[in-house]
């Protein structure tokens, strides 16, 4: 399976404003679906379509209960699973974070840090999951040989990403305003 990420538009086979009927039908023919919080949003909820396939997952997303509003894929659970991820022809699961994320900047869109476990991408609206999970090595000097005169490397973070959401343009334009309120 080959999924293009084209932000701020959407995915392969769905697009941001896509009906939820049209979404629960596209998920359903991909893998099995579990549809939360159906109908319009109430406060703290809003509908989602969980789409477990046999190799990953995919969250649609409803924030107004009636159209996809974002979405959020999460990393194939084996490295040789037959499916791939891409940007611009950039396997997103695959490349080094570090790498994937320079390889963004250097196509002229800057990647907001702030946030270390979870990088935005405000002008291709792109949430990166950049934390932990058991599968995914990590880079720097965790080894497990650290001894007492020894600190592990404090940049050391997850190789690959956990997860990527994708969303339409000016998602993260709140998000962003709220950080910059704080002076972070």
């Amino acid at each position: 399976m080959h999924i293009e990420l084209d932000p701020p538009n959407g995915i392969t086979g769905f697009r941001f404003g896509m009906p939820v009927d049209e979404i629960k039908e596209a998920a359903a023919a991909l893998g099995e679906i579990r549809v939360s919080n159906e109908g319009l949003p109430r406060k703290w909820s809003f509908m989602q379509v969980y789409t477990r396939l046999p190799q990953f997952d995919i969250l649609f997303s409803s924030e107004d209960g009636k159209t996809l509003t974002s979405l959020d894929i999460a990393r194939p659970y084996e490295d040789d699973a037959d499916v791939t991820v891409t940007w611009r022809g950039i396997d997103v699961f695959r490349t080094p974070a570090r790498e994937l994320m320079g390889q963004i900047e250097a196509a002229g869109y800057p990647v907001d840090y702030r946030e270390k476990s979870h990088p935005l991408v405000p002008g291709l609206s792109l949430g990166l999951n950049w934390n932990p999970r058991d599968d995914i090595p990590f880079d720097g000097d965790i080894d497990g040989d650290i001894d007492e005169d020894d600190d592990p490397d404090d940049d050391a973070m997850p190789v690959y990403l956990r997860g990527i959401l994708a969303a339409p343009a000016e998602y993260y334009d709140e998000v962003l305003a709220e950080i910059a309120a704080m002076g972070l």
